[in-house]
């Protein structure tokens, strides 16, 4: 089997990456960052997520990017944008776009899989949803592999890194469908960005709005939110 590193943030789209990362054959070793993020619960729901889809391991690292400031996902005192129209959400850039998370992200990603002697990243990114964010587009994806290239041992050898982003032209609809598919126990997964303290959704950030749409999209109801009753009532 080869090895790949795939990173994995608890929240839908990454579940359901790691699951096609686990289907395609791949060593899957699942990379959950803590970055300063206001929903880090999310890092408790990767670690339940990488058990269940039979990640070969799961790591934990750990950045700073809140200290910059500038993005509601690590700033408190700058609002997560709440009830925006679907024609709002991708376009320009959000207030919860985090600067350079993904370059981040990806080269942490990088320093493993060169350590582990893996040639595969994978990430959840998704180009039609979240068209306003620049790293999460494919120019983002062929440029890091062509840093990867240039700023490793193994592309100064001849070897290259290829990145993997199986969502990225996928609607929501599409991915959730898809997860069904794979077996991901998307009650689980977390996908708001100011969820209460015991993962509650707020139902009306950017990713919750873009959550309900895939789910009315594949006709199912959310399982997460069936959860929340019984979570409620002890």
């Amino acid at each position: 089997m080869r090895a790949a590193v795939v990173l994995l943030s608890g929240g839908l789209d990454s579940a359901v990456t790691l699951a096609e990362a686990v289907a395609a054959g791949f060593q899957a070793h699942a990379l959950t960052v803590r970055y300063g993020q206001r929903h880090v619960l999310e890092v408790e729901r990767a670690a339940e997520i990488a058990r269940a889809l039979g990640a070969a391991s799961h790591r934990v690292a750990a950045v700073d990017l809140a200290f910059p400031g500038g993005s509601a996902l690590t700033d408190p005192d700058i609002p997560v944008p709440k009830g925006r129209e679907s024609a709002a959400i991708g376009e320009g850039i959000p207030p919860t776009y985090v600067p350079a998370r993904n370059t981040v992200l990806l080269g942490l990603a990088l320093s493993l899989a060169e350590t582990l002697g893996a040639r595969d990243l994978f990430l959840g990114v998704n180009a039609v949803d979240y068209s306003g964010y620049p790293d999460c587009r494919p120019a983002f994806l062929a440029a890091f592999e062509a840093l990867a290239a240039q700023a490793t041992r193994v592309g100064a050898e001849g070897g290259r890194f290829t990145v993997h982003a199986p969502l990225l032209r996928r609607t929501k609809g599409d991915i959730v469908r898809r997860a069904l598919e794979l077996g991901v126990d998307l009650s689980r997964t977390l996908s708001c960005y100011d969820p209460g303290p015991d993962g509650e959704p707020c139902r009306a950030c950017d990713a919750c709005l873009l959550r309900a749409r895939g789910f009315a999209e594949a006709g199912i109801p959310d399982p997460a939110l069936a959860l929340l009753p019984r979570r409620g009532a002890g």
